[in-house]
């Protein structure tokens, strides 16, 4: 394949991805309330990254921003820390990818500096699409860890309670279980284009590379020819006799 096609195919899926991770970092539903069981849902809850929402059945919404660093879980900090290098590396890699396209001429910009600029967005793309992914997996680890435990909580709630009346109550005034969010996925899609486009961007550095590599062609030495005047010229310089 062209290295151009790699390196256009590369740079669309880098920006894409950027833009989903960007999207996904800024949404406020990483996790939402599973309404599995819930008889009557006045309140739709859902966490985010930067904000926790409620929204009510009459469509007033509130969210409660999620300011300062001690309050929170080293995992989530780690979730947030991943997210922002993901989206700075994302953004600086489709930055850079745009300075080595090929289609873009630069009169003081050499092939193998394209090169090498192409192969330093594609690094930057996978490793922003590795942020991406892992921020995603971790948050995801710890709403399925929080959903079992809430889950056994109600259960062994409800079995101590007995009866109809008991199991309604413990049902409905149990501990709240979330489950994952629209921006979960978007994570997830997002960093897999990057790696995919920090791929093609690395194929393309080698077939650049290969391309612009310098030939020397054989030049066959040829001595100059000596006409008769010049063989004559150095014959008479030759032939002078000295006093």
């Amino acid at each position: 394949m062209a290295p151009s096609v790699l390196q256009n195919g590369g740079f669309f899926l880098g920006l894409l991805g950027a833009a989903a991770l960007i999207a996904a970092t800024a949404m406020n539903k990483w996790s939402v309330k599973d309404r599995q069981g819930e008889i009557v849902t006045s309140v739709y809850t859902y966490k985010g990254l930067w904000q926790d929402c409620e929204t009510t059945s009459s469509g007033l919404t509130e969210c409660r921003p999620l300011y300062g660093l001690l309050g929170f879980s080293g995992t989530f900090q780690a979730v947030r820390a991943l997210m922002i290098v993901g989206v700075v590396l994302g953004v600086l890699g489709a930055v850079t990818s745009v300075f080595s396209l090929t289609c873009l001429t630069m009169t003081s910009m050499e092939d193998s500096s394209k090169a090498k600029m192409s192969l330093t967005a594609g690094i930057m793309f996978i490793i922003a699409g590795v942020c991406g992914i892992a921020g995603a997996s971790i948050y995801a680890s710890q709403i399925v860890a929080t959903f079992r435990m809430s889950t056994i909580n109600n259960y062994e709630g409800n079995m101590m309670q007995g009866g109809m009346g008991g199991g309604m109550g413990g049902g409905m005034g149990g501990i709240p279980t979330y489950t994952f969010g629209p921006a979960l996925f978007v994570a997830w899609i997002g960093g897999g284009v990057l790696l995919i486009g920090g791929i093609l961007k690395s194929l393309a550095f080698r077939g650049m590379m290969k391309d612009g590599t310098p030939h020397y062609p054989g030049v066959a030495y040829k001595p100059q020819a000596h006409t008769k005047t010049d063989s004559d010229h150095h014959h008479s310089a030759g032939g002078k006799n000295y006093v």
